[in-house]
């Protein structure tokens, strides 16, 4: 008795997620098919020109864009930006640096202070009772 092993597949949408581009932006092929794990990884190791194209100039996907400007996604929400962005809409959006940009980046900077407070207080604990052990 043997076993046949299917290829473990994703939709389209998980697949651009991974990759990190803006589904919508993607060839028609690729948004009508599933992709498999091993296609995946292809395209991560060897990015066909169309891929290397998105990822340059998008448009990207809100969680790109946020990592771009170095806010949150809810904070481009709060900023009005819904929509995905071009490299060159985001580099427009870091030359102007609107208030609500500014503002979005003392809060993520504030986050990611505390953030590294907390995990450094949580080392410390964790050492302290090591050390009691």
């Amino acid at each position: 008795m043997t076993s046949h092993q299917t290829a473990q597949t994703m939709k389209p949408a998980t697949a651009a997620k991974k990759l990190g581009v803006y589904l919508q932006a993607t060839p028609a092929d690729f948004q009508e098919g599933a992709v498999s794990r091993a296609e995946l990884s292809a395209l991560q190791t060897n990015p066909p020109t169309w891929l290397e194209e998105l990822r340059r100039n998008g448009p990207h996907p809100r969680p790109v864009v946020a990592e771009k400007l170095g806010v949150s996604i809810a904070g481009l929400a709060r900023g009005g930006v819904t929509e995905p962005l071009t490299t060159e809409q985001i580099e427009a959006l870091k030359q102007d640096s609107p208030e609500w940009l500014q503002k979005e980046r003392a809060t993520q900077a504030e986050v990611r202070k505390e953030g590294a407070r907390i995990k450094k207080r949580n080392a410390e604990r964790a050492a302290q009772a090591d050390d009691r052990s």
